[in-house]
């Protein structure tokens, strides 16, 4: 997309790479960009060719979070539509942080800093590959607004209440380093150069896998976050659709055979659901 705020593109089959593309703002996401990125995504969940998405940042930023200064501008005085545009939204900041409609994995390629939305954006992928130089923080209490699009009860899941609370109500910035080892919601932590080359990596080891079976298994790990035990997580999941399409489709099929006959499976796109 020519003069866009993101970039998108094809880097190898079946994978997506979107770019936040305001390097000279630090990727901070206006409303305008939210919802490019919304149709860029309601798009991607749609084609079938397209089995995962990289989500990175152009320049030496992630994402800087929300831009502060877009908001002031168009901050409204009424607060309940405030609190209503919050409860209502339905894939949270950026069309990223509450999105649980897709069940097509997201990577994140943390190539710099992130702040704010950006580490919420962060806190609802799949798989998180960060830089070395990359910092965290959740500084929302510093600037008298709140982390409020998914970032608290996230944080709260992976790592607990307590290191939540020295992230959101202290507001400090994390390494890393403290991101995986700590708080984990990092898997690998690479040299700047290798970030994205790393996350492309991993796209293509999902790829190598049946998009039925990837795309079932990840609606499994977010019904799990729903469902209050495992029986209930498990009935939920194996009469959802998705796992209906595992067991009926073309690929179950195919790998099986592919198995018997010592080769490499050839998987086909997932039929829509």
């Amino acid at each position: 997309m020519a003069d866009s705020s993101v970039s998108v593109s094809v880097p190898q089959q079946h994978t997506l790479l979107i770019a936040l593309n305001r390097p000279n703002q630090r990727n901070a996401i206006t409303p305008d960009l939210a919802r490019e990125i919304g149709h860029v995504l309601d798009w991607f969940d749609n084609e079938p060719s397209l089995w995962v998405v990289v989500l990175t940042g152009e320049g030496d930023t992630f994402c800087a979070g929300a831009d502060l200064k877009s908001w002031h501008a168009s901050q409204s005085s009424d607060v309940i539509s405030e609190q209503q545009d919050i409860a209502s939204s339905l894939h949270g900041f950026a069309s990223i942080s509450r999105r649980r409609t897709s069940l097509k994995p997201i990577i994140a390629a943390v190539n710099g800093p992130a702040y704010g939305g950006g580490v919420e954006i962060i806190l609802n992928c799949d798989l998180v590959v960060a830089s070395t130089d990359a910092v965290f923080a959740l500084p929302e209490v510093k600037r008298g607004v709140v982390a409020a699009q998914g970032g608290i009860p996230r944080l709260a899941r992976v790592a607990g209440h307590q290191l939540a609370s020295e992230m959101l109500l202290l507001g400090n910035t994390i390494t890393a380093l403290e991101a995986r080892d700590k708080y984990r919601f990092i898997n690998i932590i690479t040299s700047p150069a290798e970030v994205l080359p790393t996350a492309l990596a991993l796209a293509r080891t999902i790829t190598s896998n049946s998009p039925d079976a990837v795309q079932s298994t990840k609606e499994g790990l977010l019904i799990a976050q729903h469902v209050g035990n495992v029986d209930e997580a498990v009935v939920s999941h194996a009469l959802s659709a998705a796992s209906g399409r595992v067991w009926n489709g073309q690929n179950i099929k195919e790998g099986l055979a592919a198995f018997v006959e010592k080769r490499t499976p050839k998987w086909t796109n997932p039929a829509k659901l």
